[in-house]
């Protein structure tokens, strides 16, 4: 026969409970032995009968099983509160940031002309304080910019005029001597003497025929 599945309730006859009560504790006491010898495990087992009748099994020490149990769920129990302010700061710091981004928002929107129909006039004055703020620092780094770039400028400037007088030194055009060299004055009358011209002087004599 095919045994029924055991409703789990109340077994309301004394003597099949107690039966019950017999069979299921020796079983349940062996799988706890069991347990501590496949796994090596520290189980501690204790059950009270109907009549307060104690039951025990433990792999070391029913006490020191205890103590470990209490001082485990002493620290699960501070990691828990741990756990808990620090999840309760984390929202308020989540909520800070909310609050933060949103006046962030608001003052963006603000200074871009958006948003104003709300405002009241110590609002737009603050607005307006802001942008002069703003616009100041933005012409005292332009300014700033302007200052280094001509510094730069004028570094390169001397690199430049340095590197022109060095040229000039180097390709300066030494002036002509005053007097010429004996030898290139002989050589320029010999040049001379080699052209060959002609002058005449009057109208041009007519050849006789004969």
């Amino acid at each position: 026969m095919v045994r029924g599945k055991t409703q789990i309730k109340r077994i309301e006859n004394a003597t099949s409970r107690q039966v019950t009560f017999s069979k299921r504790r020796s079983g349940l006491l062996k799988k706890a032995f069991e347990l501590s010898v496949l796994c090596d495990a520290e189980v501690s087992l204790m059950v009270f009968s109907q009549k307060g009748k104690l039951y025990e099994f433990s792999s070391s020490s029913t006490n020191k099983t205890i103590e470990r149990y209490q001082k485990n769920d002493k620290n699960l129990r501070h990691e828990k509160i741990l756990l808990e302010q620090t999840t309760e700061h984390l929202k308020e710091e989540v909520a800070t940031m909310s609050r933060k981004l949103e006046l962030l928002e608001n003052s963006k929107r603000r200074i871009l002309g958006e948003d104003l129909d709300s405002c009241s006039i110590d609002e737009l004055e603050k607005v307006e304080e802001q942008l002069e703020r703003s616009l100041r620092n933005i012409r005292a780094r332009k300014n700033q910019l302007f200052r280094e770039q001509i510094a730069l400028l004028k570094d390169e400037e001397k690199v430049l005029m340095e590197e022109n007088a060095e040229l000039r030194k180097e390709y300066e055009v030494r002036p002509l001597p005053l007097f010429i060299d004996r030898q290139e004055e002989e050589h320029l009358q010999r040049q001379t003497m080699d052209v060959e011209t002609q002058l005449f002087i009057g109208p041009p004599e007519r050849r006789s025929s004969h």
